[in-house]
């Protein structure tokens, strides 16, 4: 049965009427990219400067897009969305650390993540990024196929100890794994990774997932190839297709640098290549868990329709759906009303490190046509229907 998207007495049950009001002054801001841009350029120096910026970032952008700065500070808001059908993804959104001791921190963050979503059915996932447990220069290096020196051997062999360590106890404590995927350029050694780690452990389930970002052209072969090789060797494909986060930065650099973008050249194109993805996958299910974190009202139709053609049932533990906390409940919420797994990504931790996280979101916000204006639109429908207009 087709979710209506369209019903936003259901997405927006949960927020207040003053929830409401400052998603909507949010979203009408992040519609104005020259203000996104200063507000980032002032954002950034007010941190870096160490002004007290902190209770205003965390009274706005911060409580819109994050659960909290701690897990215990994410649990009111993960049963919450649990009591109308809605899971949770803890992500621990601290980025851009350099040294091991942070490394490891991030490491025990996921391990302590696996305890938590083992004991708690609102949690089906833990998630970890690839440049959490390692310095990006690193994968980049290994990416490139470059001759490491002897330090980065030993740092590259810790990072391996990392991922092994947490897919080991995933797979031990029969919990599902999601394992962000990052820029091009340094995707192919955590792709390596990663696959090293689904022949390991995805011997009798999807357990350990990769992200795809469907907006590079070549990700659909990649895919394919996976298939391949899993027929053959044994293994289950955890696939967490995303139409991707770095754009701009990938065309940027594809510019200055002189090579072929990786990006496809047109949002169509874009969506084609997901729904092909997740046609691909579901015409190979026995082999695939997937995970589809769509923003995308057609790509989700479509997927519920391949489920009623598969004669699947909403709830099929194979096929998931996920959105952003803070973006999409009309997505999220009406698909939970029809008995859909569905979960929200609610990216959690100090302020200051969650800051380039919440620049992103405002930067992707502003960049994916249509997106805002649609958050706005229906902001808008339930103000009116709640009667909260000027």
């Amino acid at each position: 049965m087709q979710p209506n998207f369209e019903n936003t007495a259901i997405a927006f049950e949960l927020k207040s009427d003053s929830e409401l009001e400052r998603a909507y002054f949010l979203f009408k801001m992040i519609a104005n990219e020259p203000l996104v841009r200063i507000g980032t350029a002032v954002t950034n120096f007010a941190i870096k400067a160490h002004l007290p910026v902190e209770g205003l970032i965390r009274a706005t952008v911060f409580d819109h897009f994050c659960g909290g700065v701690s897990e215990k500070d994410c649990l009111p808001i993960i049963d919450k969305m649990f009591e109308k059908g809605v899971c949770s993804i803890l992500d621990y959104s601290a980025e851009g650390k350099e040294v091991d001791n942070q490394f490891d921190f991030a490491l025990e963050k996921t391990l302590e993540i696996l305890d938590f979503v083992k004991e708690k059915d609102a949690m089906p996932f833990a998630v970890f990024k690839p440049t959490g447990f390692g310095r990006f220069k690193l994968f980049e290096k290994m990416s490139a196929g470059l001759d490491l020196t002897s330090d980065e051997e030993a740092a590259w062999d810790r990072i391996v100890g990392r991922f092994d360590k947490v897919c080991k106890k995933a797979h031990d404590l029969d919990v599902c794994l999601l394992i962000d995927a990052e820029e091009s350029w340094m995707q192919k050694a955590a792709d390596d990774l990663v696959l090293q780690m689904m022949q390991k452990y995805n011997k009798e389930k999807a357990i350990v997932f990769n992200t795809f970002q469907m907006y590079r052209w070549d990700r659909l072969d990649y895919i394919k190839a996976l298939f391949e090789k899993g027929s053959k060797e044994g293994f289950k494909i955890g696939a967490k297709v995303v139409r991707g986060a770095y754009m701009e930065k990938e065309n940027e650099r594809a510019i200055e640098k002189e090579y072929k973008s990786p990006i496809c050249k047109s949002k169509q194109e874009t969506d084609e290549n997901f729904d092909a993805a997740i046609e691909y996958m579901m015409n190979h299910l026995d082999q695939f868990g997937i995970f589809a974190g769509t923003h995308n009202e057609q790509s989700s139709h479509k997927l519920i329709s391949l489920m009623e053609q598969n004669k699947l049932e909403p709830n099929d533990p194979r096929v998931w759906f996920g959105q952003l906390f803070g973006m999409s409940d009309h997505i999220t919420y009406n698909l939970a009303a029809n008995g859909f797994n569905v979960v929200k990504y609610v990216p959690y931790g100090p302020v200051r490190d969650v800051m380039p996280y919440l620049i992103r979101r405002a930067e992707e916000n502003t960049s994916v046509a249509g997106q805002t204006s649609r958050e706005l639109g229906l902001l808008q429908k339930e103000r009116k229907r709640r009667k909260l207009e000027d």
